[in-house]
């Protein structure tokens, strides 16, 4: 076999031809193979919000001088003002004095906002007190002054439901008078009907 001595400029060619060669099967290769697929990313769904959890309500009963009676929801934290608006507000006459409207509300708790001209008979002849146009006495809201001028209630007694109520939260039943020293069912009996929990 001859072979043909090449000369530095046909060297070059040479390795230029060899060169072009390399490429375009490269570049071959890679049209036949495809470019690669794009990439695909699955969309990111939108994260879930937590299902809000609604804060505590408190079920309050509203009766007496006010437009709409019956029983309301109120969020917690809310005061008799908030019940007594929640119930159309007071009527035309209401004994609006007779109300502490500052006053917490709990749950099951019945606001009363007493009629024109509503009285309460005292309780017990030995009580001293007169028949009070300002009706029920709250034991939930009431103050240790409204509290001392129940029949047979003095002011240590007095202040000991209020420490009560502080200590246990509002009172659900007249009952629960029981659990404070010095009042027994015969000063329940006599307080039935001058207080509400």
């Amino acid at each position: 076999m001859a072979t043909f001595p090449l000369g530095v400029h046909g060297r070059r060619v040479l390795a230029a031809a060899i060169l072009a060669l390399v490429l375009l099967v490269v570049v071959w290769r890679h049209a036949a193979a495809g470019a690669p697929a794009p990439l695909r990313v699955a969309p990111i769904a939108p994260a879930r919000a937590s299902p809000a959890v609604a804060p505590p309500r408190l079920v309050v009963d509203v009766v007496g001088a006010v437009r709409r009676p019956g029983l309301v929801r109120l969020p917690e934290g809310s005061r008799v003002a908030d019940a007594i608006a929640s119930a159309g507000g007071l009527r035309r006459g209401a004994a609006r004095a007779a109300v502490n409207f500052a006053a917490p509300v709990s749950d099951g708790q019945q606001v009363l906002v007493p009629a024109p001209g509503a009285a309460v008979a005292a309780a017990g002849a030995d009580a001293g007190a007169a028949a009070t146009s300002s009706g029920p006495v709250s034991l939930s809201s009431a103050t240790a002054e409204q509290l001392d001028a129940l029949p047979g209630v003095g002011p240590v007694t007095a202040e000991k439901i209020v420490a009560y109520r502080q200590q246990h939260g509002s009172f659900r039943s007249v009952d629960e008078l029981d659990a404070i020293s010095g009042i027994g069912p015969s000063r329940i009996a006599d307080l039935r009907g001058l207080v509400v929990p």
